[in-house]
């Protein structure tokens, strides 16, 4: 080796070495969300002098985010860590950009897959891998007005579909022409989707390769979600030609809404203090009662992005954050959720009435399809139940062009499923592969 290649060699290693300890010197990189990216920066200071690990936490708008974790990805410039959300979890698994957690949390003493709820675990699953970690989660529950609902003749909420409907028709017959049971807004596909998981609908068909809207599942959750409206126990509106949601509610215009925690406090802040006692939630009803009564599991997740160099470093980051009671910290600095079982045993959940029915919802929910297509199907799904709602299109073709738009977006997923069959003894691709 000539004297020019040695010293060149041994520059490249000696930089390589800075680079490591550079590494090790510079701050873990933290992308979190919206509100959360501002309040979790007191939880990390505790962090940093517990475990001498020093973090930067970059606050990024809802509105920039998804954009943003795209372009960093293009740019190999991702976070160490990141939030996100968990509907977004399949299309990250897909581009390669996620840390696989399995053998993480086997080795974990801080927190295992039981300490969350099942439904809420299972957005992070992708064929059968851990990618993310809940931090908080979501879920739609009922908030109804108890005054109007015992005026009907009822206590509570019924449990099933059918005795749902007849209570809302009492509670028509008592508001009159002019007032309905329940605002569901049309341009919201969130309850259509509920109810479809409810009656047992898969939505997507064929191993997620196809639309099964026009599935008999989906069609009963269809027409029961469509004869609310025809019954007139809804008004055909969207959530943009109701001018103040509070104040109808308060006016008793709609006596029941579905809707997700964060109009707990909304409720509690907005409504006068005579109707403050006269509110309520309670899990959703579903087709047969029982274990059909389930929501929709959503939320965010605490994510380690492959190219990071500090995956133990992070690691440690994640199950500081994901112990229950930083989660209690958390929850009472911004409202989100906790992830973690153990911490709504916290009085401040278990003696919050209207949280109680989140907690029991919760041990119930299911995830959306996990495809990277899903936002762009439920915006086609919504506009489909917009124009039946309105008497623009029959149910029947409605759903057949739903199922054949569906089918269209996702024809790539079915050509790289034919692959895949196609080479059986290939190299298998890494689990998240769509």
């Amino acid at each position: 080796m000539t004297r020019v290649l040695r010293v060149a060699l041994l520059l490249v290693l000696a930089g390589a070495a800075a680079g490591c300890r550079d590494d090790a010197r510079a701050p873990l990189r933290f992308w979190a969300m919206g509100r959360e990216g501002e309040v979790v920066r007191d939880l990390v200071k505790d962090f940093e002098r517990e475990t001498g690990i020093r973090v930067e936490v970059q606050q990024i708008p809802w509105s920039a985010a998804h954009e943003k974790l795209l372009t960093a990805y293009v740019g190999r410039s991702t976070p160490d860590v990141a939030q996100l959300g968990n509907t977004w979890i399949s299309e990250f698994t897909a581009l390669h950009a996620l840390e696989p957690l399995d053998a993480r949390v086997a080795s974990s003493a801080a927190l295992t897959r039981d300490s969350f709820f099942p439904g809420i675990w299972d957005t992070n699953v992708l064929e059968g891998a851990a990618w993310g970690i809940p931090w908080y989660v979501d879920t739609r529950v009922l908030f109804y007005r108890r005054d109007l609902l015992a005026r009907a003749g009822y206590d509570s909420i019924p449990g099933t579909w059918e005795a749902w409907r007849t209570c809302m028709r009492a509670i028509k017959r008592q508001a009159g022409d002019q007032k309905y049971a329940i605002f569901l807004p049309t341009n919201e596909w969130t309850v259509p989707v509920l109810l479809g998981l409810q009656a047992g609908s898969p939505l997507l068909g064929d191993e997620e390769t196809r639309g099964a809207f026009a599935g008999p599942e989906f069609r009963r959750a269809f027409d029961f979600y469509i004869g609310l409206f025809r019954e007139s126990l809804a008004p055909p509106l969207s959530g943009t030609q109701i001018a103040n949601l509070y104040q109808e509610f308060e006016r008793g215009y709609f006596s029941m809404y579905v809707t997700g925690p964060w109009n707990v406090g909304e409720f509690k802040n907005r409504l006068p203090a005579n109707l403050q006692r006269s509110w309520a939630t309670a899990p959703m009803p579903g087709p047969e009662g029982g274990g059909s009564r389930v929501s929709l599991a959503g939320g965010s997740s605490l994510v380690l992005f492959s190219a990071s160099r500090r995956h133990d470093d992070a690691w440690k980051l994640i199950e500081f954050l994901s112990r229950p009671d930083q989660q209690i910290r958390f929850y009472h600095a911004c409202g989100d959720l906790p992830a973690r079982r153990e911490s709504w045993r916290d009085t401040s959940l278990t003696h919050d009435a209207p949280m109680r029915a989140f907690g029991e919802q919760l041990e119930r929910v299911v995830p959306t399809p996990k495809v990277p297509e899903w936002e762009q199907i439920a915006i086609r799904l919504q506009s489909t139940m917009e124009s039946v709602v309105r008497g623009a299109t029959s149910p029947d073709s409605a759903l057949a062009a739903l199922d054949r738009d569906v089918n269209q977006m996702l024809e790539k997923r079915r050509w790289l499923l034919q692959k895949r069959r196609a080479a059986p003894h290939a190299t298998a691709q890494p689990a998240g592969t769509p």
